[in-house]
């Protein structure tokens, strides 16, 4: 079923065309990322799907009643203001503690309901952020370069998370990542953005395409090597221990 298409679509701000005649579509359940240089249009891209931003031309068609979670890049949160992490949760959503510690758990946090925000690290933060997404079992998630600020493990972490969420409830993903090591290994379907689609498919295709090479050159494919050896030899390990 597919969840959102984008059809010839551009977007101008000024006399300046950040977007020209950008095709995509999201189906049901897959992770697709959108990766790009700066300035290649891919917040826009992101905020026209959500309707934050008029296009100049094209359009992009949702399914009727699609639920959207949006995890954005940074959200900043007095440190002086004392706020739980439930009370945080429910600020724009009436829900049910239990509904808020179900949604944490699927962050992968189920232990920090209590706790405050000004005492989380930057991760806990994060999967905060993303469980608030979760809250209304959304069809697809949108993630802004969520990572940002994270270390690579963290990220590494992060990423690992979204692939669980997308096991346990099959919402689609979509997200903007310049963290093309980890999201290479992480997607589904890879769309290289430079103000319009460069190339796109899976990331084994994409990082072997000239159009993407051209923009990011050749070290991502060892370090998307080094990734899945890391990853591989990781969950050797847990295996070992639950053995």
């Amino acid at each position: 079923m597919t969840l959102i298409t984008v059809e010839k679509l551009s977007v101008r701000y000024g006399a300046n065309t950040v977007l020209h005649n950008v095709d995509m579509t999201i189906e049901a359940g897959e992770i697709v990322t959108i990766v790009g240089p700066n300035g290649s249009g891919k917040t826009s891209l992101l905020r026209a799907i959500i309707g934050a931003t008029n296009p100049s031309a094209g359009h992009v068609s949702r399914k009727p009643g699609l639920k959207i979670g949006y995890v954005p890049q940074k959200l900043h949160v007095d440190p002086t203001l004392p706020i739980s992490v439930a009370r945080f949760m429910r600020l724009t959503h009436r829900v049910s503690k239990d509904d808020c510690a179900a949604a944490l758990a699927a962050a992968g946090v189920p232990d920090l309901l209590k706790r405050q925000m000004s005492q989380l690290s930057g991760g806990q933060f994060q999967r905060v952020l993303l469980a608030r997404a979760l809250i209304n079992r959304p069809d697809i998630l949108l993630l802004d370069e969520a990572t940002q600020g994270l270390d690579q493990r963290g990220s590494a972490s992060f990423y690992q998370q979204i692939e669980a969420v997308r096991q346990e409830t099959g919402c689609a993903i979509l997200m903007i990542s310049h963290e093309l090591h980890v999201v290479m290994s992480a997607s589904d379907r890879v769309i290289c953005l430079n103000g319009h689609v460069c190339c796109e498919g899976s990331p084994a295709v994409v990082a072997s395409a000239p159009e993407y090479r051209a923009l990011f050159g050749t070290g991502t494919g060892g370090a998307l090597a080094l990734y899945r050896h890391e990853h591989d030899h990781n969950h050797d390990h847990s295996h070992e221990a639950a053995e």
